[in-house]
């Protein structure tokens, strides 16, 4: 049996408390995983300010070689990182393949960290006086990321933190803890001074001691809206900076003269991919008019049947396990409680066995029609392999049922329509948008959020919002004029 530690100081770190982490494929208990709390957050924070000084004072540039090289390492060890992803997360082989490539995209974009933190200067704001600004490090600041990509989203804080001169603690998800350490590795071999980056797992506790200890200056949170509510308020009245990204319920609106075939293509990628378990993921569908929501169920249904579902060795896999068996039946209660209040239930998931595998976390994709607003299976994140079809009478209607939605991560209209795809950037509610594309995650020069109870904090993550974040503004005005004199200045003065 495996054992995970914690890393902290670039030294392995075991502690009395551990939780199991299972295979979800096979249902089989893999590894057991250190579980930390205000002790060891206490250590890594030590490691972390002792680390601080020397890596803040390091150039941008060869902060940036490190990034280069890890970008360099992402690359050459994607294979091996995928294989880890898929063992305790669930994802096929390929989903998780494009998981470390998104997370590379970041690295990438943190490789310009010495353009990125350039200032500005103005000469002679006043007689003999210049200004000019600078972002600096604020500290030791940390991250909280959730199960469903224990790559990617670490990679969307790491770099950026990492680049703009920061010291970092990650508290990944005890869920798939392995990745996590994994990264830590490649960070080291990269050139990443020891102790500047730390590894600690477990659960609340860890999250406590993190919101609690005043040697943290930032956090950075990825998960369930009521956790981020709870990180956010708690970091906050601690005097941290906060970023913490909640739920989702991301809508697809189908408009009628939209390509159904490419919709209905769009809503299988972005419906079961990474079996439903991501906040980008796309969990209701709205046609425009009965017509067209006929005929995107017709579309729909076969699709959904035909999905090959299977483990991450399997290549022809579209869609894997759920991440634990409690959160497959937590799923499938919603699949109960849509049936009970009244939702047609085209295509049923439930009870679904692999054949060598009949212990793992399976749930197959789910379809119900006919679902309306006040149904729970709308009202919630479910965050597993089922979609929903509420149907809407016309475009407006549609923009209204989006626009009430409490949640406000991502929304997508496929139309032909380019009126209509302008108005609906332009007047819908949503912090990430895509037209005729499913799932609009922007790309790592760009900066992810949400809106409304998507997001809690004035920041997106990674980007030039991840800059900002992980920075702060000085402002220097100076004098150095010769044998000027003047007396003292009581008042303000004209320029």
């Amino acid at each position: 049996m495996k054992d995970i530690a914690h890393i902290i100081a670039g030294k392995k770190v075991t502690s009395a408390n551990r939780t199991p982490v299972f295979n979800p494929a096979t249902g089989e208990e893999s590894a057991h995983v250190a579980s930390g709390g205000a002790a060891e957050i206490d250590a890594a924070v030590t490691a972390a300010r002792a680390a601080f000084p020397s890596w803040a004072a390091t150039p941008p540039s060869k902060r940036a070689k490190i990034m280069y090289e890890m970008r360099r390492l992402l690359e050459a060890r994607k294979e091996e990182l995928a294989r880890a992803i898929s063992a305790e997360h669930g994802k096929t082989h390929t989903d998780a393949l494009g998981e470390v490539a998104r997370g590379q995209e970041v690295v990438e974009f943190a490789c310009g960290i010495p353009h990125l933190l350039k200032g500005s200067f103005s000469a002679q704001v006043s007689v003999g006086i210049d200004t000019h600004d600078m972002r600096q490090p604020l500290g030791v600041v940390a991250g909280i990321t959730p199960f469903n990509f224990p790559v990617m989203v670490p990679l969307w804080m790491i770099p950026m933190a990492l680049a703009c001169g920061n010291a970092f603690i990650l508290k990944p998800s005890e869920r798939d803890p392995s990745p996590a350490n994994l990264l830590h590795d490649l960070w080291r071999e990269a050139g990443l001074p020891e102790g500047v980056l730390n590894i600690v797992h477990g659960g609340k506790d860890a999250v406590d001691a993190i919101l609690d200890h005043p040697g943290i200056a930032a956090v950075s949170f990825v998960g369930s809206t009521p956790i981020a509510q709870y990180v956010y308020a708690k970091g906050c009245a601690a005097g941290k900076r906060v970023q913490a990204l909640g739920g989702a319920k991301n809508h697809l609106v189908v408009m009628p003269d939209a390509d159904l075939d490419q919709a209905a293509d769009a809503l299988m990628g972005a419906g079961y991919g990474s079996a439903g378990e991501r906040c980008m993921a796309v969990s209701v569908a709205v046609p425009v008019g009965e017509k067209t929501a006929d005929a995107l169920i017709e579309k729909l249904k076969p699709r959904v049947q035909a999905l090959k579902i299977g483990p991450s060795t399997d290549a022809s896999a579209e869609m894997g396990p759920l991440v634990t068996a409690a959160h497959r039946d937590k799923v499938a209660s919603y699949i109960d409680a849509g049936v009970a209040e009244g939702a047609e239930l085209v295509v049923d998931g439930r009870g679904l066995k692999l054949q060598g595998y009949e212990e793992g976390f399976w749930l197959g994709g789910t379809l119900l029609d006919r679902v309306t607003p006040a149904m729970r299976v709308y009202k919630d994140e479910i965050f597993g392999p089922v979609l929903s079809v509420v149907r809407s009478q016309s475009y407006e209607d549609a923009v209204t049922l989006i626009n009430a939605n409490p949640f406000a991560n991502g929304t997508a209209l496929f139309t032909r329509d380019g009126d209509a795809a302008r108005d609906f950037s332009d007047r819908i509610q949503v912090g990430m948008v895509g037209i005729n594309v499913p799932i609009p995650v922007p790309v790592g020069f760009h900066s992810f959020g949400g809106w409304k109870s998507s997001i809690f904090g004035a920041h997106g993550v990674y980007g030039p919002e991840g800059v900002h974040f992980y920075t702060r503004l000085k402002t220097v005005t100076s004098r150095w004029p010769a044998g000027i004199r003047g007396g003292a200045q009581f008042h303000f003065t004209e320029r």
